[in-house]
């Protein structure tokens, strides 16, 4: 069995919005695009070297995906990520049709959950969602996600994007691992407690 695995990259106060670049996303009047540039050459301090070895697909939302595609294809297969990302299959969650141009991109065929599940059944490693807070928050909420992968960057953003802002039940996570950056990132690594809402719930 597959594992699904979100990585994600967020201010203390949870933001995700813009992380790469000033016109990224300014939806919403987010003006603070790019906050996350100045970080990003310390994270190969806390990045697991072989987690890419254990990858065998990407899952990404539309938007996450049209941001990706505009710029891997292009880089050399030198960079590791870039050998993983243009190699990989890659799965697009997207409620409209679309002429997906990057290799080994293809629709993410029915409903999110149920195309997830049969994901997750179908051989093994870890199927790897970057960016694309709707689908993980979805999938949290189905107790879908195996793990998060989260770096937290040294920075107060006070609007903007929330990763979990939407989630509609409480959620308990299982520590595996955390580490930090010279830069001040710290990168925390969580199992989902599977069921943890009904248990929470209960407990009212």
């Amino acid at each position: 069995m597959k594992r699904l695995v979100a990585v994600e990259f967020l201010s203390v106060d949870g933001v995700m919005q813009g992380l790469g670049s000033p016109d990224e996303d300014r939806s919403g009047g987010f003006e603070h695009g790019g906050w996350g540039a100045r970080y990003a050459h310390a994270l190969h301090e806390v990045i697991e070297p072989t987690s890419l070895g254990r990858t065998t697909a990407y899952l990404f939302g539309r938007r996450t995906y049209d941001k990706l595609a505009a710029f891997w294809p292009d880089q050399s297969h030198d960079d590791p990520m870039a050998a993983s990302l243009n190699s990989l299959p890659k799965y697009v969650a997207s409620r409209t049709p679309r002429d997906l141009r990057w290799h080994g991109a293809t629709p993410l065929r029915g409903e999110l959950i149920t195309a997830a599940r049969a994901l997750k059944d179908d051989g093994q490693g870890d199927v790897v969602i970057l960016g694309s807070g709707n689908v993980v928050r979805q999938l949290v909420a189905a107790d879908l996600i195996d793990e998060l992968r989260l770096f937290i960057h040294p920075l107060l953003l006070g609007t903007g994007k929330q990763l979990f802002a939407d989630l509609p039940t409480p959620r308990t996570l299982r520590l595996i691992d955390i580490a930090t950056t010279s830069m001040g990132t710290v990168a925390i690594v969580y199992a989902p407690d599977k069921g943890s809402s009904s248990h929470l719930e209960g407990n009212d």
